[in-house]
């Protein structure tokens, strides 16, 4: 552990913090309000907004799980690498989507905010794990 950097880790946590409420956050958004993003991307609403209301359930679990991971990314570095994996994913099957006409570009402001913005900070989370294993 002495390897890493107390700022860096420091860094980690708060970002962690941060993406835990954001998910919950929008997690309960698209629980409340099933259609918000789809009118938004003039999109026709789905026949089954449940589904989409579950994504946001898995989104504030996901969250959840962050703001367990931020006390000890070291510790909890499998929830945060799920998490990238997750957020690398999702821009891959929206980037798909877009390249065959289901969503329109206006979709993707989702894949900034809840995908994009965070690599650098799981990333980060991920390498300082790394480097306090190197460590032992």
């Amino acid at each position: 552990m002495n390897q890493i950097n107390p700022k860096h880790l420091n860094i980690a946590k708060i970002s962690l913090c941060l993406a835990g409420v954001y998910n919950i956050l929008f997690g309960a958004w698209v629980i409340f309000f099933p259609f918000a993003l789809f009118d938004f991307a003039q999109l026709e609403r789905p026949l089954y907004p449940e589904i989409w209301q579950c994504v946001g359930m898995i989104v504030g679990v996901y969250g959840l799980g962050y703001l367990i991971a931020a006390k000890d990314p070291i510790r909890h570095w499998p929830i945060v690498l799920v998490g990238l994996l997750g957020k690398v994913f999702g821009p891959i099957g929206f980037a798909h989507s877009l390249y065959t006409g289901v969503f329109p570009l206006k979709f993707g402001v989702v894949i900034i905010t809840n995908d994009l913005i965070w690599w650098p900070s799981f990333g980060l989370a991920l390498y300082l794990a790394y480097r306090s294993r190197e460590a032992d």
